[in-house]
């Protein structure tokens, strides 16, 4: 039989059997496996019976893996009962039964444990190893104890690998005096609950919500108009462990120096940077396309996914999944990190800057009648990376912590897409000198926006400089709930605070403004109403307020374009223009009428519009700008479960949602998924048109599978109403 370790084919004997069996005695192994030498006598042992049969094999009916015990014990029992996963650093128990009338005697049997990981494993690379039987085992390297029962018939093996261990698949191989027994194989993943490992969280809560929850919350939209979107992680699904060590096979480190590659798979440091290029496929036969814009047909729109699984399984039949955007490339990345053991939390900054030239600034440059100067920097509304938890033995212990990580593909880092992991506390203090990318990450969330005029005569004009509009509102799901949980703190100062100087003095990056009131002049602003919802017309105001002890003029223009949520601008839906007059202290608000008849057809699947005002007085020299993006809102969708939900029984889904615009809606679906709900796949009923102002519904049948608390997550598509989402808490009784 031929397995794949380490994306090395490597032919295994037939006695090989996971669970238990015959073993035939005097099998030799591969040459190149990790050797665990555990010699079960001491020292004392061997001279006291240096006049011992030492020759003698022993007589293995079977070998018990305990999958059920060990994987409860080693959080990895969602993982099914199928094969030995544990975590390192921590004990996990086998036991060898003998053929019925043989008998083991520990201090006559000169036996070695053999293990292997990867395809060429060597003792300078800290892949093969060996050590002698103790009493008890060594929590801090790879260590074995033996006990033998009364009747000599089984022995207890308890194993403990060391908690800096590679991680990947292990073949465990039983050495006696030259005759070797092939006994199984084993997963081994990283351990959030043993303290000697990097990724060791000292929380049981936050544990279970970064290693082990398998549905979560994305975030998207702006910061005053925050969304939530359901995810499925589903790290535990049937296969998904499978492609995720596939993917560190695919990588093109791996591929170029498989013994380094393999060595390195013990920090998490270097995993969490491998996923971070495999994740987006730039480079190499990585896991998603990226497409912003118009998306072409060959492929999934990004909004149209809500889980992981299927993209992961995609992948690992067909190569690269077309599309994907920033939320999509980060929520797989979670995913895979879960499921490799490393505690993950999706992250979304709202005011993202895009800095191309490590300035730490955003240059937006417009002509006199507000026209965008194309610049390579830009802002995104909002933007979707990922934190993974780990210390930092390359920057040192005050690095500890959460990393981040970006895979959606922006800027090459060492010659490859893929961005960090840059230590939290580094681009709080602005130690931009900590790798990696910590520049790129600081102006991500910390960058000043300088606005500039180039006037008629070629001089450009600095309108103002803002610190308050990059980085808002950085938010991740809330430990045990469904809540957002606001951790921009963790992230940044408060703005124009004294620890914030600091910080921006150390980056070199250009002293803050002193923070102001109300100054002199003229103050404008841009109000929203509070009913946008998509399908309806609706008003804004841009309100001017006139600070001067005298008379003001100035022209006045007010507009709305539809926007991506990369900050690519569209058509323009609405304009006015007013010459104004305000005598000293008027406010006046010129109103801008957003028809649904004119926004309808140019908005795009992220439902936004960018409302944009400016005045300008020529004889005064006086422009100012204001600058705002809307979020339309979107129909809620009902859902209803008939009765009770249990295992292995039928559950109606009733699923309702109102038609809010004013035309008939074409090609419409609802689809639900939920991790035990819908055996892993998808399901989607087609249910035609749905006219304006009307009910869309369905009623979707799915037979849960698991029991215990998950989530059903509900997408509606349609040809003008696009990837509307929604979800219910379940729980599933046996």
């Amino acid at each position: 039989m031929t397995r794949r370790m380490g994306g090395v084919p490597i032919r295994f004997h037939r006695l090989q059997i996971p669970c238990g069996g015959r073993f035939p005695t005097g099998t030799s192994t591969n040459k190149h496996r990790l050797q665990l030498k555990c010699h079960f006598f001491t020292q004392e042992q061997r001279a006291k019976n240096s006049t011992a049969n030492m020759s003698k094999v022993l007589d293995i009916e079977r070998c018990d893996l305990n999958i059920k015990k060990n994987n409860s014990s080693h959080h990895t029992e969602l993982y099914g009962e199928e094969r030995l996963i544990v975590r390192r650093g921590q004990p996990f128990i086998v036991v060898l039964h003998m053929k019925p009338g043989k008998e083991i005697k520990l201090d006559q049997t000169s036996l070695t444990l053999i293990a292997e990981v990867g395809p060429l494993p060597r003792k300078e690379s800290d892949t093969k190893v060996s050590f002698s039987l103790h009493d008890s085992i060594v929590e801090t390297e790879w260590s074995a104890s033996a006990i033998c029962d009364p009747s000599g018939n089984t022995v207890s093996m308890t194993i403990n690998s060391s908690p800096d261990s590679p991680i990947g698949v292990y073949s465990l191989t039983l050495d006696q005096d030259g005759q070797k027994t092939s006994l199984a194989q084993f997963t081994l993943l990283f351990n959030a609950w043993c303290t000697g490992d990097a990724v060791y969280m000292s929380s049981e809560a936050k544990r279970q919500e970064y290693v082990l929850a398998q549905h979560g919350q994305l975030y998207r939209g702006t910061f005053k108009r925050i969304r939530p979107l359901p995810w499925n992680f589903g790290q535990f699904e049937p296969g998904t462990l499978d492609i995720c060590l596939k993917i560190l096979d695919e990588n093109p480190k791996f591929i170029s120096d498989a013994d380094k590659d393999c060595t390195a798979r013990k920090s998490p440091v270097y995993v969490s940077r491998v996923l971070s290029a495999m994740i987006n496929s730039n480079d190499d036969q990585g896991v998603l396309v990226g497409a912003w814009g118009d998306i072409p047909d060959d492929g999934v729109h990004p909004g149209t996914w809500i889980g992981s699984g299927d993209i992961l399984h995609q992948w690992a039949e067909s190569g690269p999944v077309h599309y994907g955007q920033c939320w999509v490339f980060a929520a797989v990345a979670c995913t895979v990190s879960r499921a490799l053991g490393i505690p993950c939390r999706v992250v979304t900054n709202f005011g993202s800057a895009h800095d191309t030239d490590a300035s730490l600034r955003i240059e937006k440059l417009y002509t006199v009648n507000n026209e965008r100067i194309s610049t390579d920097d830009s802002i995104w509304n909002f933007h979707v990376w990922v934190d993974s938890w780990m210390t930092r033995p390359d920057l040192g212990v005050e690095y500890d912590g959460w990393q981040t990580s970006d895979p959606t593909p922006q800027e090459t880092s060492e010659g490859v897409f893929c961005c960090g992991p840059a230590s939290l506390k580094a681009i709080k203090e602005g130690d931009l000198t900590k790798k990696y990318d910590a520049p790129f990450i600081f102006a991500e969330v910390n960058a000043d926006v300088v606005y500039m005029v180039r006037l008629s005569n070629g001089d450009i004009y600095t309108l103002r400089e803002s610190t308050d509009v990059v980085g808002r509102s950085i938010s991740t799901k809330a430990v045990g709930s469904d809540e957002r949980h606001d951790i921009t703190h963790q992230y940044k100062y408060p703005e124009g605070s004294e620890e914030e100087r600091r910080v921006y003095h150390k980056a070199q990056h250009h002293n803050k403004l002193e923070k102001r009131g109300a100054e002199p002049g003229l103050q404008l602003k841009i109000k929203l109403s509070d009913n946008m919802i998509v399908g309806l017309d609706f008003e804004v105001h841009a309100v001017l307020t006139n600070n001067y002890m005298r008379e003001s003029s100035c022209y006045a223009m007010f507009f709305a374009k539809a926007v991506g949520y990369n900050g690519k601008l569209g058509e323009t839906c609405a304009f006015v223009s007013e010459k104004v007059k305000l005598s000293p202290g008027e406010v006046r608000r010129l109103p801008l009428k957003l028809e649904y008849g004119h926004y309808g057809p140019i908005i795009t699947s992220d439902k936004l519009v960018q409302v944009s005002a400016i005045t300008f007085d020529n004889d005064n020299f006086d422009y100012h700008r204001a600058e705002k993006t809307i979020v339309l809102d979107e129909p809620d969708i009902e859902i209803k479960l008939e009765g009770d939900v249990t295992v292995n029984n039928q559950v109606a889904a009733e699923l309702s949602m109102k038609n809010t615009l004013p035309e008939p809606l074409q090609n419409c679906s609802f689809t639900i998924e939920g991790i035990g709900l819908t055996q892993g796949k998808p399901i989607t009923v087609k249910i035609g048109t749905v006219g304006p102002k009307q009910d869309a519904k369905a009623n979707i049948c799915f037979t849960p599978n698991n029991a215990g608390p998950t989530v059903l997550v509900v997408n509606f598509d349609s040809d003008k109403l696009r990837h509307v989402k929604g979800f219910i808490n379940v729980v599933v009784k046996p």
